[in-house]
């Protein structure tokens, strides 16, 4: 970590850099998982808005 001292003598902690790379677009069967992963959250977060629907007219 690098650290400055001002003339008042406040302390200035400075994150340390990291390296910068570029991202490489993702090969065809990470597009499917990808693709697969969406399917099920969007089934995933549809049954829980059913459920939370369902259950608060109940009451």
């Amino acid at each position: 970590m690098f650290t400055t001292v001002n003339e008042d003598g406040i302390l200035n902690n400075y994150a340390p850099q990291v390296a910068v790379y570029t991202a490489e677009y993702p090969a065809v069967w990470e597009q499917r998982r990808y693709a697969l992963q969406g399917a099920f959250a969007t089934v995933f977060v549809g049954l829980m808005i059913v459920i939370a629907f369902s259950v608060s007219s109940l009451g």
